[in-house]
């Protein structure tokens, strides 16, 4: 029946399809939990209950995120082993350390105060729950660090000895994760985090607006998610710019790719849009700024830019994927700033939490982040193609000697899963949404003793369990 399927397209089909499902998590908790301890700092600092009310809101929703979270990415693990064993094999010197280290300074971490910022109201002092939530932030960051520079050492790798069908082993840790591409990644989408965040709690504060419900906290949740959206997506572009140049210096074929350039040149034109013919060599249809595009990566008009001709085409990234992804990425920023402006206008009219069609933008806008996120690695794992450590071992070569029915059955065991398992988180954080913010005494009950979240929505107002 998968005779005649390619096992490598297939275990790549996989793996894109897990990790575009487990990105999406930590790109949410990240930003959640550093806004959770902004939250519980100006319910300390100001005595203000409507913080308290709306952090017991949404650590609900980031422990039922951080768990999907968990268990999509132990699924990728395995991966490793199945079907990227070749890969495993040759960089799990480099790579090995990296993810463990990961597990044993982050998730460590996480996992000993989680247990502390979920259920530890009223069972330790205000100030020690303070410190648990900056914890558990800390430790996503730390995470994050660990596993970007792991993927930023995949992308532009040194600090190592071995070449072609030999194992890889490190030279330099510092150069290993400290390499060229880390420091703009990590940046990039340590904001990228924020934002997805930010958006989120202003759709959900829109929408309550929009209902007339929950009134006082919706307004501490829009006004917070605009900060965001004023100051942090300017700052992403200016990211954005830098990360583009460092790759322009270290993988410039992934940048011809993005910009849909064929022919190396002076005074390159910007594509805005088109469609990059990989046979034909030509981006048809394209609508033109000209020398735009070499103003913005050389910064002077008549700068060189390569053209993807000038490798061969077995070296050449998929041009139409990563040219459309990485507009699809642009254009959702753009559409952040767009908002940060409209809040400041509105904000300066006094309208900010009283016009209805910034509550419906805001709303429309929820997903923006999760979109923007995936586009943009889609643009960086394409677009690093056919390499998966590039110039170091090709993407075909180190796939695991497996048949395609196996890869192919376990996918659509994956697709099931997930709908149902992932499927089952949503409608569970869509619940918590929709019941909004609580008052002390609701969470608390009358002798001000916790209840333990994820046991009391599933318990009936009759006290049964729900069947």
């Amino acid at each position: 029946m998968f005779e005649n399927l390619d096992p490598v397209l297939l275990a790549r089909i996989q793996f894109a399809f897990t990790i575009s499902f487990h990105i999406i998590f930590p790109a949410f908790t990240i930003g959640l939990a550093s806004w959770l301890a902004v939250l519980e700092w100006r319910w300390l600092k100001t005595n203000n209950q409507l913080y308290a009310d709306i952090y017991r809101m949404w650590v609900k929703i980031f422990a039922v995120t951080f768990g999907m979270g968990v268990v999509s990415g132990v699924v990728m693990s395995f991966q490793f082993g199945t079907n990227w064993s070749v890969f495993s094999d040759r960089a799990g010197n480099v790579l090995g350390p990296l993810l463990g280290y990961e597990v044993l300074t982050a998730f460590f971490l996480e996992a000993s105060f989680l247990g502390v910022m979920l259920f530890g109201w009223n069972r330790v002092s205000p100030k020690m729950h303070f410190a648990a939530t900056i914890i558990v932030a800390t430790g996503t960051l730390i995470s994050a660090f660990w596993i970007l520079s792991a993927n930023s050492w995949m992308q532009t790798p040194q600090g190592f000895e071995g070449g072609a069908e030999d194992l890889l082993y490190p030279t330099n840790w510092l150069q290993v994760i400290f390499n060229p591409s880390f420091p703009y990644r990590f940046m990039h989408m340590i904001t990228a985090a924020y934002l997805t965040t930010a958006f989120v709690v202003a759709g959900v504060g829109g929408y309550y607006l929009w209902r007339g419900q929950h009134v006082k906290h919706a307004r501490i949740m829009l006004g917070m998610a605009m900060i965001m959206a004023i100051f942090v997506a300017p700052l992403q572009l200016l990211l954005g710019d830098l990360h583009g140049l460092n790759t322009l210096t270290h993988q410039p074929a992934k940048v011809a790719a993005m910009e849909g350039l064929w022919e190396t040149q002076r005074g390159a034109p910007l594509k805005l849009f088109g469609w990059p013919d990989q046979e034909e060599e030509i981006t048809k249809y394209a609508l033109e700024i000209p020398k735009l595009s070499s103003l913005i990566l050389t910064h002077e008009l008549d700068g060189e830019v390569k053209g993807l001709k000038a490798w061969p085409r077995d070296e050449r990234p998929p041009a139409a994927t990563v040219f459309w992804t990485f507009r699809i990425m642009v254009g959702v920023g753009m559409l952040m700033i767009l908002t940060g402006v409209f809040a400041l206008i509105l904000h300066w009219r006094k309208k900010l939490f009283d016009t209805r069609w910034f509550q419906y933008w805001c709303m429309a806008l929820t997903p923006a982040g999760f979109i923007a996120v995936l586009a943009g690695w889609f643009v960086t794992e394409v677009g690093r193609q056919p390499y998966i450590i590039h110039g170091v071992m090709r993407t075909a070569e180190a796939v695991s000697p497996v048949a395609a029915s196996p890869i192919a059955i376990s996918l659509a065991a994956f697709v099931i899963t997930y709908g149902f398992v992932f499927g089952a988180g949503v409608y569970y954080i869509v619940r918590l949404i929709g019941k909004g913010p609580q008052a002390a005494e609701e969470a608390y009950g009358a002798h001000g003793v916790e209840k333990p979240p994820l046991v009391t929505e599933m318990v009936s107002e009759k006290g049964g369990p729900h069947v």
